[in-house]
């Protein structure tokens, strides 16, 4: 299976990996891009050394095609400039203010080499990134895990194809398997972008009871809302995060404003709650295909498991299946 997205990234298979800031770490990273998709390494509030150190680590495991994430909204020219200069296969970006430059964000990428994918959760959003000169967009659902906008991936995947022909799109939110390649495919994407599945990985840096939660999901638990937000005093353009409910978001439901005034105390016990892996107080940013998640499965496995099941769910439905 070859697409578009295949061609310009360099890549075998039109799988990526979620830029999951520090939960995306280098043997995740490679063993998606050894298995012939795109890792991505989630960059945002790293330094400059840290960005450097990833690279190598990611380089030292692969020597396939890799990209780098950054969140846009705090992201300043030194922090676009670190992550440019350990020289990414692909710039990965998400979540711009509307006054910031993604033109000549872009041709800052373009001109060291890299290639340009940018994440989106609304049709406008994406024609902006496509006119600003974006190689590839990501359309993302609201059924995905962490931060998400508020469209289904099954509405806005093709009118983003639509918005922003003739550039490649690549589906995001709620796809953990070959039957969400199938569908993207059929949606007019070229890819997928897949994020909650490879948490569930041995590769993923996360912690068991992080991972065991995933499994012990059923998709249905999960939630949107600001609180993780609001105990972390960051501010999101336009964006909710889908967690799990847990204790932490069932105590706060609701009493946001209250959060916003003890919000020293909450973050102290959610950092006690992440020491001591304490999953009920812990934020868990993960996605409604949680629900088709029941084992922990290497990263190189899941990439491409997702791809021979596109193709044989393909052929049956083509009548090719034999």
């Amino acid at each position: 299976m070859r697409t578009r997205i295949c061609e310009l990234f360099g890549i075998e298979h039109p799988v990526v990996s979620g830029g999951m800031a520090l939960a995306s770490g280098a043997d995740l990273i490679a063993a998606v891009s050894q298995a012939g998709g795109l890792g991505v390494i989630g960059c945002s509030g790293m330094t400059p050394a840290d960005v450097e150190s990833f690279a190598r680590a990611a380089r030292d495991r692969t020597a396939k095609p890799w990209g780098a994430n950054l969140l846009l909204f705090h992201a300043d020219a030194a922090a676009i400039g670190a992550v440019l200069a350990v020289r990414p296969a692909v710039f990965s970006t998400a979540w711009a203010w509307p006054d910031q430059d993604l033109a000549a964000i872009f041709a800052k990428a373009h001109e060291s080499g890299a290639r340009v994918m940018h994440m989106a959760s609304t049709v406008s959003d994406a024609r902006r990134a496509a006119q600003a000169g974006a190689d590839a967009i990501v359309a993302q659902g609201t059924e995905g895990g962490g931060h998400v906008g508020l469209m289904g991936t099954i509405a806005l995947v093709p009118q983003v194809v639509r918005a922003v022909a003739p550039v490649p799109v690549i589906a995001a939110g709620g796809i953990a398997s070959g039957e969400g390649l199938a569908a993207a495919l059929a949606l007019g994407a070229e890819g997928v972008l897949v994020g909650t599945r490879l948490l569930a990985t041995p590769e993923a840096p996360i912690p068991p009871a992080y991972k065991q939660a995933i499994l012990d999901s059923d998709g249905h638990d999960t939630l949107l809302t600001e609180i993780p937000d609001i105990a972390n005093a960051s501010v999101w353009p336009g964006a909710w995060s889908r967690v799990a409910r847990n204790r932490l978001i069932e105590e706060w439901s609701g009493r946001e404003g209250e959060l916003r005034l003890r919000r020293g105390e909450v973050a102290a016990r959610i950092r006690r709650a992440r020491e001591t892996g304490d999953r009920s107080y812990t934020p868990l940013f993960f996605g409604q295909d949680a629900g088709l998640i029941d084992a922990i499965e290497p990263a190189g496995e899941v990439v491409k498991r997702i791809v021979r099941e596109a193709e044989d769910i393909l052929r049956r439905v083509s009548g090719k299946g034999g």
